[in-house]
């Protein structure tokens, strides 16, 4: 009996979680920084995005397909018609060439998951 108490308290807990209605809207979802210096070191770039939803957005992860990326998250919820920022930064540090790096946003939208994308080519030191 215990057992089933529990699991009906979690199920209706999980309903309400994800009975709202937030929705992500990027500005953009890839920016190419175009050619970098490797000697001029980490470059940065926000992605500015929009909660067109009727529920407060909350950003859980962000994460990289590589160290070399980081991205930095909203850490309040953002409110229906408001936007915030996801900072992604590129080190470009032993890392000559072209890059295509993409970032996975995890939120409590329905889609739970969207791609945002940084691309450029770094001009390694002499």
């Amino acid at each position: 009996m215990k057992k089933i108490l529990i699991t009906i308290i979690a199920v209706a807990m999980s309903a309400i979680a994800y009975a709202g209605n937030p929705q992500i809207k990027f500005k953009e979802t890839s920016f190419d920084f175009g050619n970098i210096r490797e000697a001029d070191g980490p470059v940065s770039h926000d992605f500015i995005i929009e909660n067109v939803g009727t529920d407060p957005l909350i950003i859980i992860s962000a994460s990289a397909s590589c160290g070399c990326t980081t991205p930095v998250i909203p850490k309040e919820p953002i409110k229906p018609g408001a936007s915030a920022k996801i900072r992604v930064t590129f080190d470009p540090a032993g890392r000559p060439g072209d890059f295509d790096k993409t970032i996975r946003v995890k939120s409590n939208t329905k889609e739970k998951r969207k791609n945002i994308k940084i691309t450029g080519c770094v001009i390694p030191k002499k």
